[in-house]
């Protein structure tokens, strides 16, 4: 809304406004929440003030708008002023460091921990790539020479993923490989994956549609957000039953063509998992 040349909201009073007028003229109808009042006078100034703030030059540093509630679909981080301590109460000792990166570490750490006790309807269709401090890669196990990989290096760009990991046994497998994305990893087995990142690595197996014991893509997203031990792995196969031989966790993706190209199934999984839901 807040990049419309021109705004007009009716203001509904009694049971609103009568429907005939709603269907023929209202583009778009807003609740600011599940409360009853008089009039819609409050709530109009509440969605004008809102709006304004993101129109450029309304509010004086434009990073002062991003970082706050809901604009990553997350909920903003504690906010602390002077003194430093008040009613036997202390700021974050971390504030007081004046280290910028891991101030912003605690940071999102805070947001996190508010979006999950407060409001864990949001991570529903949050961005949460940037709340992953730890790092995150994608694994692909190969069977074949027929790879469908063109554009991994992309989508790894877009998501902010480390170097790629691309598991193939044979020579040709691994010869193929490079050739199709020079850009990863190439190694012999899983377990390399684990002594490159760790064995405290989340390890989630992407699979195309609901298993037993699998977890929905939100709730992938809300272990993730909880997981601070160490890195995060998404790990593809292009014929899954290769998923069951390594140990993690299950996750999976919406029901899906089986034969879609394996590319185009890893850059659903990645919006599903990390990207933004409007």
């Amino acid at each position: 809304m807040s990049h419309q040349e021109h705004v007009i909201i009716f203001c509904g009073h009694y049971e609103g406004i009568d429907e005939r007028f709603v269907q023929k003229h209202v583009d778009l109808e807003i609740s600011i929440g599940d409360c009853v009042l008089t009039g819609g006078e409050l709530p109009a100034m509440i969605i004008a003030d809102a709006m304004s703030r993101l129109v450029p030059g309304v509010v004086g540093k434009t990073k002062a708008v991003i970082e706050d509630s809901f604009y990553r679909g997350m909920l903003d981080n504690p906010n602390y002023t002077r003194p430093a301590l008040w009613q036997g109460l202390s700021v974050p000792e971390i504030l007081l460091s004046g280290n910028e990166k891991e101030i912003l570490k605690w940071r999102r750490r805070e947001a996190v921990r508010l979006t999950l006790t407060r409001r864990p309807d949001l991570i529903s269709r949050a961005s949460i790539r940037e709340y992953l401090s730890n790092g995150v890669n994608i694994a692909v196990i190969l069977d074949n020479a027929d790879l469908n990989l063109h554009g991994l290096k992309e989508l790894c760009d877009v998501y902010s993923l480390g170097r790629p990991f691309l598991i193939a046994q044979s020579h040709e497998l691994r010869e193929a490989a490079k050739k199709i994305c020079p850009d990863a990893k190439i190694l012999g087995s899983f377990e390399k994956i684990k002594k490159l990142s760790g064995d405290d690595a989340l390890i989630i197996k992407v699979l195309g549609g609901a298993r037993k014991n699998s977890f929905h893509s939100l709730e992938i997203k809300r272990k993730c957000l909880e997981y601070e031990a160490g890195k995060i792995i998404f790990v593809f196969a292009q014929n899954e039953s290769a998923l069951e031989k390594i140990s993690g966790t299950s996750g999976y993706i919406y029901e899906i063509e089986k034969n879609i190209p394996l590319n185009i199934k890893i850059g659903i999984a990645l919006d599903r998992f990390l990207g933004i839901r409007n």
